[in-house]
């Protein structure tokens, strides 16, 4: 399971098979979306991880990776080491770089505005005297009192 509970954008189902994705390719492009970057698209996951999360073999997670960069879904970036030896890919999803083109920072928000509680009701001014307070019932039923 991805680290971050963040939302990520996939293309609809439709869109991928029209493209000629499998159906059973679509959750391992679902699984590496889930642990790409949002505006990068870039991942590493390993296949191992990538087999334990989808209950599938990692021979299966090699052809499905494979076959999601020969349509141009993901590309296949370095292979990364780990003391000495290979570790696992990096990958970038083509899809979110496309779509999320977040050149500027957001805008950073009014320190005070976050935690202040604006009040619904406008405040009255205390009550002095008996009368006031009789003046004050009676707003707004006056039809009542004729």
């Amino acid at each position: 399971m991805a680290k971050k509970p963040k939302f990520t954008r996939i293309p609809k189902t439709a869109d991928l098979t029209s493209r000629g994705v499998p159906t059973e390719v679509i959750p391992t492009y679902c699984a590496l979306t889930d642990y790409a970057h949002n505006r990068t698209g870039k991942c590493w996951p390993s296949m191992q991880r990538l087999a334990l999360t989808l209950n599938r073999s990692v021979r299966t997670i090699q052809r499905h990776l494979h076959l999601l960069k020969e349509l141009g879904l993901i590309e296949f970036l370095e292979r990364r080491r780990y003391k000495g030896r290979f570790s696992s890919y990096l990958y970038r999803v083509v899809h979110i770089t496309l779509t999320t083109g977040h050149t500027r920072p957001a805008e950073k928000p009014h320190p005070n505005r976050d935690r202040t509680k604006h009040s619904l009701n406008t405040p009255k001014p205390p009550i002095k005297t008996r009368e006031e307070m009789s003046r004050r019932r009676k707003e707004g039923y006056e039809w009542l009192f004729q």
